[in-house]
């Protein structure tokens, strides 16, 4: 599906799914080399789980570090947006039920269908449950305040350094995984990751290397630059840390 069609099926503007791949929260499943943007259902359902997050007001900051964390279940949080969901669709049928009594010529003075505080109970609920869950890392901690006052020139920075990084790693992999230069692109990678998100330590590292191959997510957007860059990556990382 074209960018624009999935705008038309969404709601969210061309400009939004643009900012989204830029800040690197959902990136095209496919680019064609006429330029053209393309989404299959996988990356429509990432769409669908981050529109629920911003229902719940999370910032995408935050929905970016728990949708790559990879201790989130989908499963969990569509619970949990349904039952938000079902709440807001309950004080939606009250209010429709006070409008079509007051179009009768009724009158009721009531403001209770007004009241917001269940919704905003169950949304704080949901948010510290969140953050528990998926956020209850020092790392977390430190990406969540880094992050924090990032715009969309950092924001795009981070991202063209992240692309280059990549794009480097996909022009030598015609290299050994040990090999110097390789190698040298890990330790730059390391570096990239602690000064922009959180300290990123060699068992930090080494997991993330583990999980670009092991999350079809990451795996994906590593392999857009070359087929079985995620593999070698994650090789490089596994031989760097030892």
């Amino acid at each position: 599906m074209k960018i624009n069609e999935v705008a038309k099926l969404t709601g969210v503007t061309v400009r939004t799914l643009h900012y989204y791949d830029e800040i690197g929260l959902l990136s095209p499943s496919k680019t064609t080399e006429a330029g053209y943007r393309l989404y299959n259902e996988e990356k429509l359902a990432l769409l669908q789980q981050i529109l629920f997050f911003r229902e719940l007001d999370f910032p995408l900051n935050q929905i970016k570090e728990i949708m790559t964390n990879p201790a989130f279940e989908s499963k969990d949080a569509l619970k949990n947006h349904k039952a938000l969901l079902i709440k807001k669709r309950e004080r939606l049928e009250k209010l429709i039920k006070l409008v079509e009594k007051t179009m009768k010529g009724g009158i009721d003075m009531s403001f209770k269908e007004f009241d917001m505080t269940e919704i905003e109970k169950i949304k704080n609920q949901y948010a510290a449950e969140v953050k528990e869950k998926w956020g209850n890392t020092s790392e977390y901690a430190q990406c969540e305040k880094k992050t924090s006052n990032y715009g969309k020139a950092e924001w795009k920075k981070i991202s063209k350094t992240s692309d280059s990084i990549f794009k480097e790693f996909a022009e030598n992999m015609n290299k050994s995984a040990d090999n110097p230069d390789v190698q040298g692109l890990v330790k730059r990678w390391q570096d990239f990751i602690s000064e922009n998100f959180y300290k990123c330590t060699n068992e930090i590292l080494q997991g993330l290397g583990q999980m670009y191959v092991a999350d079809t997510r990451f795996k994906e957007n590593i392999d857009k630059y070359a087929d079985g860059l995620a593999g070698f990556i994650s090789k490089a990382i596994e031989i760097y840390c030892k």
